[in-house]
C-alpha cells in the first residue's frame, strides 16, 4: 500500500466513512486523483489533491460561488486541507462526451449552454482577470511547447513576428466583448456529467476565472474531443446570444466566438503538448489534430490570422 493510501485510510478512519471500501475512480490532467467510497448502495468520491494542495482553497471557493447562483457541483461532505483530500458527492461515471452523438447534441449543447448562462450569474469578485497579459501568457504556451519543443520547429524572426502579431489582433477581439462573467475555463464534454436523476453536472471548475462572455461557449461548442459541423454550431453560438439577450449582430458575435476559439486552441496545442513532453502523459497527443483543424480551419477565415494559419500547415 503507498504512503499516501495509508493517509487516506488512517484519515477515512476519523470520519462517519470509515467503513466505506475504497477504489480508484480516475485521474485527470492535473496531478489530482479521485477515489470511489462505497457502502451498501451509498457512493462518494474521494478527491485526492495531496500533489497540489494549493488547487483545494479555489475549489472549496468556486464551488459556493456555483451553489449560490443554483449550478449543480459536488457537495463537500469532509475536508482535510491539511493532507488535501475531500470527500464529495458523486455524479456517477456518464460524460457528455460518452451520450454525444449526431441526433442529440443541439438537445444536449442547448441545455449545456443554459447552464453556462447560470453560471454567468456567479460572483466574480476576486477572481482571477483573464486581462491581455494572461490571455497572451496561455497563447505563448503554443510557442514553446508545441512548435518549438514536440515539432522542434525553429522559427527565424519573421515566424515570431506572425505569431507575435496573430496573438495580439486574438487578444484584441477577445477583449472587445463583454468582461467580468464567470469563467468555469474547461467547460467541454469531458466536465459535464449527466447524474443518475438525468440532471446535469459540472466538475473541474477550480481553475475558474473571471473573463469574456464567449469563453465557455467555445469550449462546449468547439470541444477539443469531439466535433459537429460549423453551420450548425454557428447557430447554436447565436442562439446563445439571443438568450443572453445581447444586442450584437451576427457578423460580429460569430467573430468574438471565433477568435475566442482561437485563443483556447492556441493554449491547448501547448497544453496538450505539455502534458506529454513534461508529465508523460501522452494520451493528449490523439487530441491534437482535431485541436489543430479547430485553429486552421477559423484562422484561415480572417485576415488577422490567415498569416498564422499558413505557418501552422507550413511547420505540420
Amino acid at each position: 500500500m503507498s504512503k499516501n493510501m495509508q493517509k487516506i485510510k488512517n484519515w477515512l478512519q476519523t470520519t462517519p466513512y470509515k467503513s466505506y471500501t475504497i477504489s480508484i475512480a480516475s485521474a485527470d490532467a492535473s496531478f489530482r486523483k479521485y477515489y470511489r467510497l462505497y457502502l451498501d448502495d451509498k457512493i462518494l468520491l474521494l478527491m485526492d489533491s495531496s500533489l497540489e494542495k494549493e488547487s483545494l482553497s479555489p475549489f472549496l471557493d468556486v464551488t459556493k460561488r456555483l451553489l449560490d447562483v443554483g449550478v449543480n457541483v459536488p457537495n463537500i461532505i469532509e475536508q482535510n486541507l491539511e493532507d488535501g483530500f475531500l470527500i464529495i458527492s458523486d455524479f456517477g461515471n456518464t460524460h457528455y462526451l460518452d451520450v454525444l452523438d449526431e441526433k442529440n447534441y443541439k438537445n444536449l449543447y442547448t441545455k449545456a449552454m443554459d447552464l453556462i448562462i447560470d453560471m454567468q450569474k456567479a460572483d466574480v469578485s476576486n477572481l482571477p482577470v483573464y486581462d491581455k497579459a494572461f490571455l497572451h501568457f496561455e497563447m505563448d504556451l503554443m510557442q514553446e511547447w508545441y512548435l518549438q519543443r514536440n515539432l522542434k520547429v525553429v522559427l527565424d524572426d519573421s515566424h515570431k513576428e506572425i505569431i507575435a502579431t496573430s496573438l495580439d489582433a486574438i487578444s484584441n477581439v477577445v477583449l472587445e466583448q463583454p468582461q467580468n462573467l464567470f469563467v468555469h475555463r474547461d467547460f467541454h464534454s469531458r466536465n459535464i456529467m449527466i447524474t443518475s436523476d438525468n440532471k446535469l453536472g459540472i466538475i473541474d471548475y477550480q481553475d475558474a476565472m473571471n473573463g469574456a462572455i464567449t469563453y465557455d461557449l467555445v469550449s462546449l461548442l468547439k470541444d477539443c474531443y469531439i466535433v459537429y459541423e460549423r453551420m450548425a454550431i454557428e447557430k447554436l453560438a447565436l442562439e446563445f446570444r439571443d438568450k443572453m439577450g445581447l444586442d450584437v449582430d451576427d457578423e460580429i458575435f460569430l467573430k468574438w466566438f471565433d477568435f475566442m476559439g482561437m485563443q483556447r486552441h492556441i493554449k491547448v496545442l501547448g497544453i496538450f503538448s505539455r502534458l506529454y513532453l513534461r508529465d508523460g502523459k501522452d494520451g493528449y497527443l490523439k487530441d491534437i489534430p482535431l485541436t489543430l483543424k479547430y485553429l486552421l480551419d477559423t484562422a484561415s477565415r480572417y485576415t488577422e490570422t490567415k498569416e498564422l494559419a499558413r505557418l501552422l500547415r507550413s511547420v505540420q
